[in-house]
């Protein structure tokens, strides 16, 4: 049973950056699609970015509201997955989670990933 974990949340000015890792606590997801989802106050959760790796090669898939601020990123030899967001907006506002689909292909759907981390809170002041 694969346990995620997040942490690097915090609090930052506009214009700020913030690097959110999340790291397997138990089994690995070398192999799996990964992604980082978030969810503000009242809204629902939306997917921000995806990699999985295919013959060598790292496909990233980013939300637009975030192309060009974020760069997620894998690490498999220490089993994390990063996500180095910049020019951090008050709308980037949310609880930030990592989550890996049982698959190794996957997009930016909700339903595709069975594993949940518990979330770590971005707050970005104006």
């Amino acid at each position: 049973q694969v346990q995620l974990v997040e942490s690097g949340g915090g609090s930052v000015q506009a214009g700020g950056s913030l690097r959110l890792s999340c790291v397997s606590s138990r089994g690995t997801v070398n192999g799996n699609c990964l992604g980082w989802f978030r969810q503000a106050p009242g809204k629902e959760r939306e997917g921000v970015a995806r990699i999985y790796n295919f013959a060598g090669t790292a496909y990233t898939l980013y939300v637009d509201s975030v192309k060009g601020r974020a760069t997620i990123s894998q690490d498999n030899a220490e089993n994390m997955v990063y996500l180095q967001m910049n020019s951090l907006k008050p709308e980037d506002t949310a609880m930030y989670y990592c989550a890996a689909s049982p698959t190794a292909w996957c997009g930016l759907q909700i339903r595709e990933y069975k594993y949940w981390g518990q979330g770590t809170q971005v707050t970005v002041d104006s």
